[in-house]
């Protein structure tokens, strides 16, 4: 049975001249969209398309990729507005409608919106912003310290929500969070915790914060080294310059640094750290043992 608004391996009916049709299970024919143009195929090669529908009810196959799936969430821009409700561009010809009765507010041409790509009642591919209809809070078959893909919804008090695996809900709480965040950004996390009511906690790394700092550390040694024992990083440097530098947060990087000043490692100047004479001489040492035993 097709998919409609799903990737589906259909083989090769025949082809005439520059049209390509393809079985579609049930004794008919699907078209591609696009033609076969210059390639050849034969009877039973097997393709993996895109399978929608027009505003007949005709489907068609693409090998084109789409943004977004049916039963997925994405974060898509509104590139135009009509009497049927707001169009957003999802990497296809025919762009995708959000019908007035699935706006949660009026949709603004040229902002983008996470929505949740469905089927309508006439097996028409259309998206919503209503992802509490979709989205469950109970959640099933996970464990804790399990990976899951999730999307940055929007901010509350306690954080962050997510939806992971385009299915359920998730929380990142702010007291966890080392990096900087915005809706719709695609992360990998783990889930933390299992709640009893079956909501789930999650948590970007698992990775302890005492290590993230000691990782910090080694790597701001590192980064130094190779520039001269010189960063114009400070603590009181953006908290977007610092993860852009280091891809992490403003509060371990001052956790490191003020380790490494109370070690001696570093100075903390005005503008910038800086290796101290000890550090710049263990290096040079160390530098040098590694020729001698090379040699």
């Amino acid at each position: 049975m097709i998919a409609i608004g799903k990737f589906n391996p259909l083989t090769v009916s025949r082809q005439r001249d520059a049209d390509l049709y393809l079985h579609d299970g049930e004794g008919g024919e699907i078209t591609l969209a696009e033609g076969a143009g210059d390639q050849h195929y034969d009877s039973g090669d097997l393709l993996d398309v895109f399978v929608y529908s027009d505003g007949s009810g005709k489907l068609w196959a693409t090998l084109k990729t789409p943004l977004v799936q049916v039963d997925e969430v994405a974060y898509l821009k509104v590139v135009s507005l009509s009497h049927a409700g707001a169009f957003l561009d999802w990497g296809m010809p025919k762009d995708l409608l959000v019908p007035f009765s699935e706006q949660k507010l009026p949709m603004v041409e040229g902002r983008s919106y996470l929505v949740r790509v469905f089927l309508d009642e006439n097996n028409r591919i259309a998206a919503s912003m209503l992802l509490d209809d979709f989205i469950q809070d109970e959640a099933f078959y996970y464990r804790e310290g399990q990976a899951v893909d999730i999307i940055i919804a929007e901010p509350t008090e306690l954080g962050f929500k997510a939806v992971v695996d385009h299915k359920y809900w998730g929380l990142l709480y702010k007291n966890e969070i080392f990096q900087p965040l915005r809706r719709g950004q695609k992360l990998t996390a783990y889930i933390k915790k299992i709640r009893p009511d079956q909501r789930l906690d999650l948590i970007l790394s698992l990775e302890k914060y005492g290590q993230k700092v000691d990782k910090t550390s080694a790597k701001i040694l590192e980064i130094l080294a190779k520039h001269d024992g010189y960063l114009p990083l400070t603590d009181k440097s953006s908290p977007e310059l610092i993860y852009d530098t280091f891809g992490i947060s403003k509060k371990i990087f001052k956790q490191a640094i003020g380790g490494l000043y109370k070690q001696r490692r570093i100075v903390i100047e005005d503008q910038g750290i800086r290796l101290t004479e000890a550090s710049t001489t263990v290096k040079a040492i160390s530098n040098s043992l590694t020729w001698w035993h090379m040699d």
